[in-house]
């Protein structure tokens, strides 16, 4: 799935991956929209985590979805000839009977879909979230997974293969999170050969599909990473993958976070040229 939105939106200058006051956000759309002017993004997405069909204190709950589409209308009508709003949603994928392919998100005026897995079956198949903080999630795993941390990632793999295959969305969430989380419980998991070989299958799929791949740089000012990491970027430059550079956001004043240092990793890798890049900082300034 291609959205036509997105056919001419420059990766350098967009970010297509934000949370508002509408999920677990911490500001505002306006304040995020005057945030990126100010940045030199040129074109903003929303992806307010997707309702669900199940208790969540993250996600938008159905009630404000058209709340969250007027918004966007509204912004547009202030800001729209400074910067280009899309709307989107980052839609979770719970297994067959819920993801980006459900009909209720046909329903909605969207831009575009990113997905993303947050939630897996525990033994029992409940779906817990496994994308909270390190203290919580080493909870969880006491709690729900008998400490098992090979089933919670192989079953968090298991599942993005699912979504990939599934279709009917357009960027790829944070292809290998759950890595952050894992090597915290588990030091040198995803130095692993066996992981390396799932975080390479999943991407190889994503790539075949035609979806995008975000290079997600939330935590790599503070932790020197990004989802993807670095070592798979040789792989999108040989299967001439589309990629988005996005912050994922929950503050405003972080919306343009890491994305500079991930242009500049990225153009050492070869996916963008030097001569791009530099055209983009000077305008910036």
């Amino acid at each position: 799935m291609t959205s036509c939105a997105l056919s001419n939106v420059d990766p350098l200058t967009s970010n297509l991956h934000c949370h508002t006051q509408f999920c677990d956000g911490h500001d505002t759309m306006e304040a995020f929209v005057t945030q990126a002017i100010s940045s030199g993004i040129t074109t903003l997405g929303f992806t307010p985590h997707s309702p669900v069909p199940l208790q969540s204190p993250c996600n938008m709950p159905d009630c404000d979805v058209a709340a969250y589409f007027s918004e966007i209308g509204r912004l547009r009508q202030l800001y729209g000839h400074s910067i280009t709003l899309l709307a989107g949603m980052e839609i979770d994928y719970l297994g067959s009977d819920w993801g980006p392919g459900s009909s209720y998100f046909d329903s909605l005026p969207l831009d575009y879909r990113i997905a993303s897995v947050h939630f897996i079956p525990d033994f029992d198949g409940n779906p817990i979230d496994i994308d909270g903080r390190v203290t919580s999630f080493n909870k969880k795993m006491a709690a729900h997974f008998r400490n098992d941390i090979r089933y919670v990632v192989q079953t968090f793999f298991d599942r993005s293969m699912e979504m990939v295959e599934a279709g009917h969305f357009d960027i790829l969430g944070h292809a290998d999170k759950i890595a952050r989380n894992a090597s915290h419980f588990s030091p040198g998991i995803e130095d692993e050969p066996w992981f390396i070989e799932r975080v390479r299958a999943l991407l190889s799929a994503t790539i075949s599909k035609g979806i995008a791949v975000e290079i997600n740089t939330k935590v790599l000012d503070d932790a020197g990473r990004t989802f993807p990491r670095e070592r798979f970027f040789s792989l999108l430059l040989d299967s001439n993958a589309r990629i988005f550079i996005n912050s994922d956001s929950h503050v405003a004043a972080n919306i343009d976070s890491g994305r500079s240092r991930a242009i500049s990793m990225l153009a050492e890798a070869g996916l963008f040229s030097k001569k791009h890049v530099d055209e983009i900082k000077i305008s910036k300034k």
